[in-house]
């Protein structure tokens, strides 16, 4: 069995697990860099008026990261206990609850159609508008990004590399994809990204990979981040989060690496910028937004990757996958605060507490809304006023 670096939630630089699987069963830690400090939390003038639209509870993640989803007008959530449910994102009301009978280690990914998770041993799970089981499939092995969902299919990506999609109606295999894994791998969860005729997957290893929809066929594989460094573990790469598609571009951002945006169509590069992070990165219309492993906000210009603004002032504080929202970049942190900041320069504009446990899923926008969803399993929907 290949070596692989565990992680509990986010990323072991950040302070939580990092260890080494070796062999099959045996869990030998190796030590990792001392955990500094977060950066204590500055005190600025809100010119941002953020509220707390609604907030509920679904159930806490354990080791898992579970991120909702938006589709058909309605938000869905999920927990590590098994819990599925669909939100009303006008006022957080529950339209409807199921329990899936097993634990879940990913979810949820949706088309309003579909509603699918990843259950424990790489099951894969999938429900009607009304959470009704349709089918259950198997994968090769364990899934920790959420399922997604679009085109008729459930696309997955186990952690042996297998990336599968199924049939979104009748849970029959559609196509296989097998890629080999670096000796060493960051355990962690990087969602594929459907646009157009084309999904887009982040690999161990800084690959970005672009799949034919239709026979899951090899459209072009780039390097996002080439490994370096002497050792395995200097050598790690990986994509970080989910690819973003925009326009033309589509957008990654790896670990000990870089940050770039490539041709859709080609993979062509249009720029890269060295960049280390693992979490992903946000994007609008102007600009690409990435948090770096050390806790520092950058946003790059989308045309050119030139370097509009840095702030720095969130250091070490295991930051979340940044979102662009309105005027505001929305960004959580490992102590469940959100953080507003401006797209246009990077300063503060406001800051919401929410239960005080680490926020690692990416944040969810919907149509007037940004969705978190805690560590503990609080789902809370901010609005700007």
């Amino acid at each position: 069995m290949r070596n692989a670096v565990k992680r509990a939630g986010k990323l072991a630089w950040a302070g939580v697990a990092l260890a080494l699987l070796a062999g099959c069963s045996s869990l030998n830690p190796f030590a990792s860099p001392p955990r500094n400090p977060p950066a204590a939390l500055v005190n600025f003038k809100t010119t941002l008026n953020v509220r707390t639209a609604w907030s509920t509870g679904i159930g806490g993640a354990g080791v898992f990261v579970f991120s909702p989803a938006f589709a058909d007008g309605g938000v869905f959530v999920a927990a590590a206990d098994g819990t599925i449910a669909r939100l009303d994102p006008a006022n957080g009301h529950q339209v409807w609850r199921i329990n899936a009978d097993t634990h879940l280690t990913a979810g949820v990914g949706s088309d309003g159609h579909t509603v699918a998770v990843a259950g424990e041993k790489g099951a894969v799970l999938a429900f009607d508008a009304d959470g009704k089981l349709r089918w259950k499939a198997q994968t090769s092995s364990e899934v920790l990004a959420p399922p997604t969902v679009g085109q008729g299919l459930v696309i997955v990506r186990s952690v042996d590399d297998r990336i599968e999609a199924f049939d979104a109606e009748s849970g029959s295999r559609r196509w296989t994809v097998q890629r080999t894994a670096p000796a060493l791998t960051l355990r962690t969860a990087s969602a594929i990204v459907i646009a157009g005729p084309t999904a887009f997957v982040g690999l161990p290893g800084g690959r970005l990979l672009a799949l034919a929809l239709s026979n899951g066929g090899p459209r072009w594989e780039i390097s996002v981040g080439d490994p370096k460094g002497a050792t395995e573990l200097e050598r790690v790469a990986d994509i970080a989060g989910a690819p973003v598609a925009i326009g033309r571009d589509v957008c990654a951002v790896s670990y000990q690496g870089r940050v770039g945006c490539f041709d859709a169509a080609s993979g062509a590069p249009r720029w890269t910028k060295d960049l280390s992070s693992d979490v992903g990165l946000g994007a609008d219309e102007r600009f690409i937004f990435a948090a770096d492993e050390h806790g520092s906000i950058a946003a790059f210009s989308r045309e050119g990757g030139a370097s509009v603004w840095r702030n720095t002032q969130l250091a070490n504080r295991r930051l979340s996958t940044p979102v662009s929202f309105g005027r505001a970049i929305a960004v959580g942190d490992g102590q469940g605060y959100v953080h507003f900041l401006s797209r246009e320069d990077g300063s503060f504009l406001a800051r919401v507490g929410t239960d005080g446990s680490p926020i690692n899923a990416p944040p969810l926008v919907t149509d007037t809304q940004v969705v978190f969803q805690t560590q503990s399993g609080t789902v809370v929907a901010l609005a700007i006023e």
